[in-house]
Parts: C-alpha cells; structure tokens; sequence
C-alpha cells in the first residue's frame, strides 16, 4: 500500500516551550505535547507541578513517557520532500527582562521581558508565549491586561478566580463564583460600570480639593502680604517708640536735675538763714556769759558801795522781742510731687508688662481676610 501523504507542517508540532519543532515528545494529562527535555527542566525550576500552556496543576507529577506515534510522525515530516518544510516564522525582537520589568512566567533559562499579563490563567507572557493567546481558541475568551507582578492580589482569595464584578451592596469587588454563592441576591455590576461611577464622585472630590486648595493658597498669598506690611508696621512703631521714650527719658532726666537744683537751692537757702541765725545767737549767749559772770562777781563783792552803785545797770535783762526766732525746715519731701511719680511709675509698668500688639483675624463684608492690631 502507498504511504499516505502528510498535509501538516512543522507549525503544528511546535513545542511552547523553546518554540521549535517536537524532541522526544511527551504528552502530559491535559493533552498538551512539549519536548521532555524542556518540560522537565520547567518543572524542575519550579516549586508546582503544572502545564505551562494551560497552567493546569497537578497534585503529583505525571511519568513521562515518550509518545511514540507523534515522535514517527514528526520524523517523517522532517523526512518528506514533497515541499520544503516553511521556515518558521521569525520572533518578534524582545528585550530581556531588567530590574523594575515583569517577567515571562514560562521563559526557561534567562527570561524576557512580559508585554502582556492573563488574569485567567492568571500568568505573564512575553511576546513569543503570548501567541497562543490570540491563535488558539480556548485562550480567545481570557482577559490580557498590562504587565503587572501583582496578579495574586486580582484573584479572589477563596475561589482563586479573577475578580470581574462589583457587589454595591456590600461594596467589594468579587469573582462569578462569589455572585452565584455568598453575593447571590445582591445588586452587581460590572467593574467598568462602577469604575465610570466611582470616576464622577472622584471628580467632584477632586474639584471640592482644588477649590479648597484655591481658598487656602488665596488666605494664605493675603496673610504673608499681611505679615509683610505688619513687619514693615512694627518697624515703623519701633522706630516711633524709640523716639518717644527717648524724648520720655530725656524729659525726666531733664525733671530730675531742675527738681535736684532746686531741691539744693532751698538748701542753701535755708542754710544760710540758719547759719545767721545761729551767729546771733552764739553772741548772744556770749554776752548772756558775761553778764552772768559779772552778776556773780558783784553778788560776792563785800563793798556796799559797790554793790548799790552797779546793781542798776547790771541787773537788766534783755527784752523779749530782742531773742532770735527760727524754724529749720528738716523735711523737704513733696507729696503732690511723689503723687505724679507714682502715677507715671505705674503708666510705664502697665505698659511693659502689657499685650502691646495682638493680632485677630476678622472676616470683612467682600469675605477677605484682613488682620487687625489691637493695642491693649
């Protein structure tokens, strides 16, 4: 009998692992073919024991045998020269993966650089893994999104399922499996859906934050103007107090020299009367001494004579109107004087010890923000 004619290519005896034609094919359980030299060296790099097409796992790891009926064919295929076998098609140029990049689940060896993540398998393929994905009906219906390391977190804890829907009742977002069991019954959408509705409230949100943000960065533009002029304000006030307290000092100090030169003139004033006083006074006592003396000596004479003859002009005492009188003023405190000193002590205390500058923000007619100095 005539051998039958093959009207296959190489194509479809390509393992997705080093992307060539079938070695010693083996076929695992879910009926996937693969090289057994690439599919035992991708299981034992990894940790789990699973397909690398379909990612079917395996409880334990299946024997490998080789499949003798699509190793004769492979060989004749190599064999026949009805046509020359089609080169197979050239990879598109990939980069291999760098740090920061997503890695191809199923590179062996050096990986290259994911385009693509499926969270339904869920896994990461680069450009040359990826093609089944758009060739091979039972991957038509996955869903490929961008690169992303984080796929775990896009399962569904309990059913390992991607996450595809939104529970409004619960507001969560969950797998098929999760709306037909714990959220049946409840109000569902998809996640674009409450994406676009999410979006509306994160804009309003947004627009309530930049009118915030206007209104803050306005008050705030007014409160460093205001506490420009204010520093310019205490500047001036500084410059106003100075000259008035030394205007203040000098005018006391000028007070207390002209009340000193009084103070010393009444002094010498009343030193000087008392000094004169005191004089006649001295010679008086000086004369009152020598009449006593007299006195007495003409009280001890024994001549009669004498006596009688003296007595007259001696014994005379001076008139009443004639003894000096004066008062020496000892206390030249002033209490009207130390009244206005008390006072101007107590005026310069409070004002020291006071809040001089205070400043509260008040709200005008137009709802600006002005900054008022008050003046205790």
């Amino acid at each position: 009998m005539a051998e039958a004619q093959l009207f296959v290519s190489q194509d479809e005896f390509t393992c997705s692992v080093c992307l060539d034609t079938l070695t010693d094919p083996v076929t695992i359980p879910c009926g996937h073919n693969f090289c057994l030299k690439c599919l035992t060296d991708c299981w034992d790099q990894n940790q789990e024991c699973s397909c690398p097409q379909c990612r079917e796992n395996f409880t334990t790891r299946p024997a490998l045998r080789r499949n003798n009926l699509l190793n004769e064919v492979i060989k004749k295929l190599k064999k026949t020269t009805i046509s020359p076998p089609p080169l197979p098609p050239t990879p598109p140029p990939q980069n291999y993966a760098g740090p920061g990049d997503v890695e191809c689940d199923f590179c062996t060896g050096k990986k290259f650089r994911a385009v693509k993540s499926c969270l339904t398998c869920p896994a990461s393929y680069c450009q040359t893994h990826l093609q089944p994905h758009y060739e091979g009906p039972p991957w038509k219906g996955h869903k490929l999104v961008d690169p992303d390391r984080n796929l775990k977190e896009k399962l569904c804890e309990k059913h390992q399922k991607s996450l595809e829907m939104f529970c409004k009742t619960d507001q969560m977002c969950i797998c098929m499996m999760c709306g037909m069991t714990e959220h049946n019954g409840h109000k569902m959408v998809e996640l674009e859906m409450e994406r676009e509705e999410k979006q509306k409230q994160l804009g309003a949100t947004l627009s309530d934050i930049k009118r915030g943000l206007e209104e803050r960065e306005k008050t705030l533009k007014e409160m460093r103007r205001a506490m420009e002029e204010m520093k310019m304000s205490v500047v001036r006030e500084m410059e106003e107090n100075e000259k008035s307290f030394t205007a203040l000092m000098r005018c006391i100090e000028e007070a207390h020299r002209k009340l000193t030169e009084r103070i010393r003139e009444q002094e010498k004033r009343e030193m000087e009367k008392a000094e004169g006083v005191m004089e006649r006074l001295e010679k008086e006592i000086k004369e009152l001494k020598r009449r006593e003396a007299e006195l007495k000596e003409l009280s001890e004479t024994k001549d009669h004579l004498h006596f009688l003859q003296t007595f007259s002009s001696r014994c005379v005492l001076p008139a009443d109107g004639e003894s000096p009188s004066f008062t020496v003023t000892s206390d030249f405190s002033c209490e009207d004087l130390r009244k206005e000193l008390s006072c101007l002590t107590k005026s310069l205390e409070k004002i020291s010890e006071g809040d001089i500058m205070t400043w509260t923000p008040s709200g005008t007619a137009s709802g600006d923000t002005v900054f008022v100095i008050e003046v205790h």
